[in-house]
């Protein structure tokens, strides 16, 4: 079972929001993303858990994802902008009420949601990079497992909501003639800080290596060179983090405040 979303994460509040705990808030998701790809690293790609038809379901995989999602809409998940399911058809409502605080982000915030399209990309282009070749049974665990990772590489796409309104507020006179314009190229531009996202890539890398080494008790630095490098294996390839953040992560987050941003002075 997926974990479910922390509490405080449906109650930002106008204090809440500004660009340094937005960065804080993401650079904390980092953590969360790096841990589940281990834990999916773990497992061998097990194919049947995607393509054996499971129950009236075309596979396990869809079967566990929709049930789950189904579990967690009642008990209030998806009231949460950035926690979207990636199967929304016939959801049943939360049986939660609403959060009492105003909403910080403006209503087009509620229409975006790009899931089919990470989950093209991790099914298809990033599962057959982090999990190795093989089946070893465990296909319950192996979809709970992907789930996990899903929902936390969606959130941090879809915290592109958050960033986006922040930079929005600072400096309003910067983005609405882009606004207006609709102009998409424009405002990737005005989005895009090449140097930032070099630090990013970098820094999910080395988080990659520090969570992910092979610890040796034979070691008199536990497992790692002074140079910052692990001895052994690493649980997930470090490289593969940095490519997740630099090829797909951070330009969908992106993508995410740039539709965002089009309907901001709707």
């Amino acid at each position: 079972m997926a974990e479910a979303p922390k509490p405080n994460s449906a109650t930002k509040n106008e204090s809440q929001l500004s660009l340094d705990k937005v960065r804080q808030a993401l650079i904390s998701q980092e953590d969360t993303i790096v841990y589940r790809l281990i834990e999916r690293a773990a497992f061998p790609l097990n194919s049947p858990t995607y393509h054996r038809k499971f129950s009236s379901s075309p596979s396990l995989f869809h079967f566990l994802v929709k049930g789950t999602e189904a579990l967690q809409s009642q008990a209030g998940r998806y009231v949460i902008p950035e926690q979207l399911p990636f199967f929304p058809e016939n959801l049943p409502p939360s049986l939660l009420p609403p959060p009492a605080e105003p909403p910080v982000l403006h209503r087009a915030a509620a229409s975006i949601n790009i899931n089919e399209k990470i989950l093209d990309i991790y099914l298809k282009q990033f599962l057959p990079l982090l999990a190795v070749p093989g089946d070893d049974g465990n296909y319950e665990a192996t979809a709970s497992s992907d789930l996990e990772c899903l929902q936390a590489i969606s959130s941090r796409i879809h915290y592109g909501y958050y960033v986006a309104e922040v930079k929005f507020r600072d400096a309003p006179q910067d983005y609405e003639p882009a606004i207006r314009a609709q102009d998409r190229e424009g405002l990737m531009k005005l989005l895009t800080f090449t140097a930032v996202e070099e630090k990013v890539k970098k820094r999910v890398e080395k988080k990659a290596v520090i969570f992910g080494q092979e610890v040796s008790l034979d070691s008199d630095t536990n497992g790692v060179k002074q140079n910052g490098t692990a001895n052994g294996k690493y649980k997930v390839d470090p490289s593969l983090v940095s490519r997740l953040y630099g090829e797909w992560v951070m330009p969908l987050t992106k993508l995410v405040q740039v539709e965002y941003l089009l309907r901001r002075l709707d």
